[in-house]
């Protein structure tokens, strides 16, 4: 009844790598069967492969320019026999039972959500169209689900400290995975024996144990989790000292904050100088005087309806400069201006 299969296939890893590890991969495959009934059954599609956490929806996007317009069926399979899902051509669908609960659809474009995915939904998932000449195959998913990773522990088995140096014996664990590592730390610097350490565990995920910003640092992951743990050195070895690019930048923000502050202080001293210095100027261009003229009556002399005056006033009087000659000894030019203060004697 059918003719002998012609299979194609070419498998290039999206990302360079040739470990399955590291999918997403593309594989092109093309198929060619004929049956004896002169209908072809054929296709020629890319397969994505997606990593998904469990519990998680992951959705089948089809475009729907590459549906052909006159399709009869349109359907999404898991692996090669199980129907999820059927579009017909009038606008009905029909669903599979066993997925009736676990998938959403779309009739515009006959994409498929599918929801709460467990370990066991791994596998690829195809979407096929029949028109009355052929079926062909348009898209095909290759998904592969897996659990969260767990948090790693991080064990200190050894700790040898002095005043020279500082060795640790470090574990890193899982659940069915571990990997040890030493570090030596001296009053300058820190260093990982051997460098950074990494395993696959049996479950498929990394475990990497290494030394960084002064931590001791463990790293488990797969494809759709991380979890971080990590240990300070300081912590364990209390003698260790910074690392000197640290240190070098620390006394660098010292000595611009010292030179700041002495600018600072230049600044304040200069505007103070400064202002003694216009204030002295000022001084010497000008003089006040206060000048006690003499009583020219007596008390006896001053008429009783007088005695009360108002309160002694205050005149300022401009002398001119001296013009006379004078056999004096020469002495500093008097001010040009002068301000005298007399005091009226008072009436009693």
């Amino acid at each position: 009844m059918f003719g002998s299969p012609q299979k194609h296939a070419c498998c290039v890893s999206a990302h360079g790598f040739s470990s399955a590890r590291f999918l997403p991969q593309t594989c092109c495959l093309e198929t060619h069967i004929k049956f004896s009934t002169g209908i072809t059954f054929s296709g020629s599609t890319s397969v994505t492969s997606e990593f998904v956490k469990k519990d998680s929806d992951f959705l089948l996007y089809i475009n729907k320019s590459a549906i052909p317009e006159n399709f009869l069926i349109f359907r999404w399979v898991f692996e090669t026999d199980i129907n999820l899902i059927s579009f017909l051509r009038g606008g009905d669908t029909e669903v599979s039972d066993s997925y009736s609960e676990r998938i959403e659809f779309s009739k515009e474009n006959h994409s498929v959500k599918l929801k709460r995915l467990q370990e066991a939904d791994s596998g690829t998932y195809t979407a096929k169209v029949a028109t009355s000449k052929n079926e062909l195959t348009l898209v095909t998913y290759s998904i592969i689900v897996q659990e969260p990773v767990s948090p790693a522990d991080l064990t200190v088995d050894h700790v040898s400290n002095s005043s020279d140096s500082c060795i640790l014996t470090v574990t890193c664990s899982t659940g069915d995975s571990h990997i040890s590592s030493n570090f030596t730390c001296d009053t300058r610097t820190c260093y990982q024996e051997g460098g950074e350490k990494k395993k696959v565990t049996a479950s498929g995920a990394d475990l990497h144990l290494q030394l960084a910003n002064q931590s001791i640092i463990c790293n488990h992951s797969n494809q759709v989790s991380f979890e971080k743990t990590s240990i300070k050195i300081r912590d364990l070895c209390p003698n260790h000292a910074d690392e000197p690019g640290q240190s070098y930048y620390y006394i660098i923000g010292i000595m611009f904050g010292v030179l700041l502050c002495g600018a600072a202080l230049g600044a304040a001293r200069y505007r103070q100088k400064r202002g003694k210095s216009d204030n002295r100027e000022t001084t010497e261009n000008t003089v006040y005087a206060v000048s006690n003229v003499e009583l020219t009556n007596t008390p006896a002399q001053i008429p009783v309806d007088e005695a009360v005056e108002p309160s002694p006033t205050s005149t300022y009087s401009l002398v001119g400069p001296h013009t006379g000659s004078s056999t004096s000894t020469k002495q500093k030019p008097l001010p040009e201006t002068l301000y005298a203060q007399v005091e009226k004697p008072r009436r009693i």
